[in-house]
């Protein structure tokens, strides 16, 4: 009898160390190539068919291998990596792999690289112990996840041959207290926009803003009007397609509770929004769209005192599904036009992509909760979207596939921040519950 398929935690280390040791953050052209080459060749020694494709950013490399059932399963990964932030904030070098107390250091270990090296070496382990895999995959890892996949839809309609698949997965969310991985059944869309308010021809002493218009004063006040002090996003029409969830889940989301200690202790807060908690928590998360200041900045940069001349803002929104990017892009320049700031320029940023769901009810997710029940000795906690932006509309549209994505990381993973890390036995489970998800999809079930 063939012994089952286990990761090897030496291997995955051994790929890990080789992934993150190149850097690849966004607008670092040379770096990224560099990344791509590297999971290319990570790829091709797991004996996958790989096949890199050129685009106008990053490179996509995309991996496929046949199995034993017709089923096939889309992977969908990335190999671009925040900005590590101030180097002196890390314990080690953030392109080392580190390993202290069960916990792996690196940028791009806990979301990123080390999913991605988990899925390659559970492909890896099947191979080895069985020969061949019990159905078929296509792994596609592209380097433009962080700017907001600006060239992967091309790709996708350009290649349906190539990625030809009957589901689709990715790595991204948060597991529970437990230990048990979060279940999402589709991810927000993403769309992100520039505001810019523009003043006089040149930046201009302090003592003239009596009589002169300040940029900074008017893209606050545009900002005010697009979000109020209790959340609420006022652009007119920006709720309109916004559905709440079925009744399957809401009883799921009932059901579910948050890592809100460990959340609070991880990030230094002292309550979520409004002191929420509990069910109320998780579907504000996951089922309501965000608008999120990320940036602001002022035209000259400059210590002393002055009169701007201008001032910009960059915003991003997650969308749920039906809501569409352009679509709400054009509802924000209406809005702001009508409140009289029709001045304020608003620039769609590249990239961005609605959001997409599949039902709890479908065959695909029930089989991989299945699955996950097995591996934990307990139901896996199912959510409709998760609190981030996937670009996985892509594939559901072109390939008409239903998509789920697991969680891997944990509230205190860093994964924007100085000392990303992640548990070795999260990562090895991570791919053990891709090895298990593979043998059931060979079954004629689905």
């Amino acid at each position: 009898m063939t012994e089952p398929a286990l990761i090897s935690t030496d291997r995955l280390l051994s790929d890990l160390t080789q992934l993150l040791s190149v850097p690849g953050s966004p607008g670092q052209a040379e770096a990224l190539a560099t990344a791509a080459a590297r999971v290319a060749a990570l790829m091709h020694a797991h004996k996958l068919q790989v096949t890199t494709l050129s685009t106008p950013g990053a490179p996509i490399v995309v991996g496929r291998r046949a199995g034993r059932s017709p089923f096939t399963l889309l992977l969908y990964h990335h190999y671009d990596v925040p900005p590590t932030g101030p180097w002196r904030a890390w314990h080690h070098d953030p392109f080392q792999l580190a390993e202290r107390d069960g916990l792996l250091y690196g940028r791009g270990v806990a979301a990123g690289k080390g999913p991605l090296a988990a899925h390659l070496n559970a492909i890896a382990s099947l191979l080895e112990t069985e020969g061949e895999l019990p159905c078929g995959v296509v792994v596609v890892v592209e380097g433009e996840a962080l700017s907001g996949s600006p060239n992967l839809g091309a790709a996708v309609a350009e290649s349906y041959a190539l990625l030809k698949a009957d589901a689709c997965l990715a790595s991204a969310g948060e597991r529970a207290a437990d230990d048990r991985p979060y279940c999402y059944t589709g991810a927000k869309g993403l769309l992100q926009v520039r505001l810019r308010a523009s003043g006089a021809n040149q930046a201009l002493p302090p003592g003239l803003a009596a009589s002169v218009a300040s940029p900074v004063w008017r893209l606050l006040w545009a900002l005010g009007q697009m979000k109020s002090d209790q959340e609420e996003v006022l652009i007119e029409g920006f709720y309109e397609d916004v559905e709440g969830p079925s009744r399957s889940e809401n009883q799921s989301m009932r059901s579910l509770q948050m890592d809100e200690a460990g959340r609070k202790q991880a990030w230094n807060i002292s309550q979520f929004l409004f002191d929420l908690g509990g069910a109320a928590l998780v579907r504000t998360e996951t089922t309501l769209p965000t608008c999120n200041v990320t940036d602001l900045s002022v035209e000259p940069a400059s210590e002393l005192p002055i009169i701007p001349l201008a001032a910009t803002a960059r915003i991003d929104f997650q969308l749920v599904p039906r809501q569409h990017p352009h679509a709400i892009t054009e509802l924000l320049r209406t809005h702001l036009a009508e409140k009289g700031m029709a001045d304020i320029q608003v620039e769609r940023l590249p990239g961005g992509y609605p959001g997409v769901h599949t039902a709890f009810e479908h065959p695909f997710v029930q089989r991989l909760a299945a699955v996950g029940a097995e591996l934990y000795g307990t139901p896996l906690a199912l959510m409709p979207q998760g609190p981030f932006a996937l670009p996985l509309y892509f594939f559901a549209e072109a390939l008409r596939v239903p998509v789920a994505v697991i969680g891997c990381a944990r509230p205190d993973s860093a994964v924007h921040a100085p000392n990303e890390h992640i548990a070795v036995a999260d990562l090895i489970r991570h791919g053990q519950i891709l090895i298990d998800l593979l043998g059931a999809c060979a079954t004629p079930a689905l």
